[in-house]
């Protein structure tokens, strides 16, 4: 019985340990996230660039973009950022590099990296190549395409349009949470007023009443 009972617990350890480095394997591919871009639209997206190396620290980053007319980086202490353009002015990539004195993203660590961009083109998958740069000098493209379902080795990073995104600009998106978030702060304090309004009114008819059963 306790021949068994090890067994399985080994058999139980063994499968997770096997389920863990599979997602911490993936989790280590450089991913792209952004929530609500639509197709014609403009959108934030978040580039999560993870360090693999157990030795080197991560130094640079290089990211493909498909010909957009708007892209726009966010501050980042520590990096600079610098936006390619072809002839026609169209963005067709970003490169963030470590600025001297920053050692960069170190083993076992990740960094963010946005761009607001747009508008998006007209198709289901935006893909955008990266290239990883370390400290000793190695260069990790991830450029691979997914085919037939499968995830490559060195997957690009991409993202899935919507297809309802032409009405919606960006800047529009984030203007009109900000009014949503306004409306709704607008309405609590409004609410708020009108329940310490009840309760003063109700505080005042209990003593009423108090003051009242007394006198009789």
């Amino acid at each position: 019985m306790h021949n068994f009972i090890t067994r399985g617990t080994g058999t139980a350890a063994l499968a997770a340990g096997l389920v863990l480095a599979a997602c911490g394997s993936a989790a280590a591919h450089v991913t792209v996230d952004a929530p609500g871009a639509a197709q014609g639209g403009y959108t934030v997206a978040t580039f999560k660039v993870p360090t693999e190396s157990d030795t080197a620290s991560t130094t640079g980053l290089r990211v493909t973009v498909p010909n957009l007319k708007s892209v726009r980086t966010e501050p980042l202490a520590g990096w600079t950022s610098k936006v390619e353009r072809n002839d026609k002015g169209e963005t067709v990539a970003v490169v963030w590099t470590a600025e001297q004195g920053n050692p960069g993203v170190g083993p076992g660590q990740f960094q963010r990296f946005v761009l607001s961009l747009g508008p998006l083109p007209s198709q289901e998958t935006v893909n955008f190549p990266a290239q990883q740069t370390y400290s000793d000098g190695k260069v990790v493209a991830w450029d691979q395409p997914s085919t037939d379902g499968a995830e490559p080795e060195r997957p690009a990073p991409s993202i899935t349009l919507s297809a309802d995104g032409a009405a919606h600009g960006g800047d529009h998106q984030v203007a009109a949470g900000d009014t949503a978030e306004s409306g709704t702060d607008t309405a609590a304090r409004w609410l708020g007023g009108i329940g310490l309004a009840l309760g003063l009114f109700a505080a005042a008819l209990g003593l009423g009443l108090v003051f009242r059963s007394r006198r009789s």
